[in-house]
């Protein structure tokens, strides 16, 4: 029996996002970008309408979603249990940072398009997302406070330390990461009694260079 074939609406969010990032770059991440990608992908206005009910916000899911799915297919072949846990941390946003790299020119207009104040809730959905996943190929099974502590203190270090990457280039965002992963075996110590320092400086500086740039 042959597995069932992907249906129509997945097919064309995947198409409209290949034309998106060929086109991000100069239309920046928006309703023309939806527009523009959508009649490029064959679809009628209210094809894509029904499709993306959200604009440009749906498709910036659908790209950070494929990013996700990308940052795990490379980590496939790595057993975590062989790993630290500083390590595990290092390789899964390591990862993921890649696999947003690999649209670094789109990227950088989405992530500017998602540090606009009024879509800061799918931005931390979407890393929070991202987080999860991270966690879940780490080994990570914790079910009480743990889970949602480990969570947060991974999404600020994978928004800075993308913000790094697209601002700086990969030398800066590696040292960035090396030396907030420190944040992550803060958490560990809280657990034993000492409560974890999370950057959200780094934070609101990282959503800062991704809307302004450094200015």
């Amino acid at each position: 029996m042959t597995a069932p074939n992907p249906d129509w609406a997945d097919l064309a969010e995947q198409r409209v996002l290949d034309e998106a990032l060929t086109r991000a770059a100069d239309l920046g991440w928006g309703a023309r970008l939806v527009e523009a990608a959508a009649k490029a992908a064959g679809l009628s206005p209210g094809e894509a309408q029904l499709l993306l009910p959200a604009g440009a916000r749906d498709l910036a899911a659908l790209l950070s979603r494929r990013h996700d799915a990308a940052a795990l297919a490379s980590l496939a072949a790595t057993d975590p249990s062989s790993l630290k846990v500083r390590q595990r941390i290092s390789a899964g946003v390591g990862a993921r940072i890649e696999a947003a790299m690999a649209d670094a020119p789109a990227v950088t207009r989405w992530a500017g398009y998602l540090a606009l104040p009024p879509n800061a809730p799918l931005a931390l959905r979407l890393t929070w997302e991202s987080a999860d996943h991270l966690w879940r190929w780490a080994g990570d099974t914790a079910t009480d406070e743990n889970h949602y502590s480990k969570r947060a203190i991974l999404s600020g270090i994978l928004i800075s330390t993308l913000a790094i990457r697209l601002a700086s280039g990969a030398e800066a965002a590696d040292a960035h990461l090396a030396a907030r992963i420190d944040n992550v075996m803060a958490f560990e110590k809280w657990k034993a009694g000492r409560k974890p320092i999370v950057a959200f400086a780094d934070v609101a500086a990282a959503l800062g260079r991704m809307r302004y740039g450094d200015r």
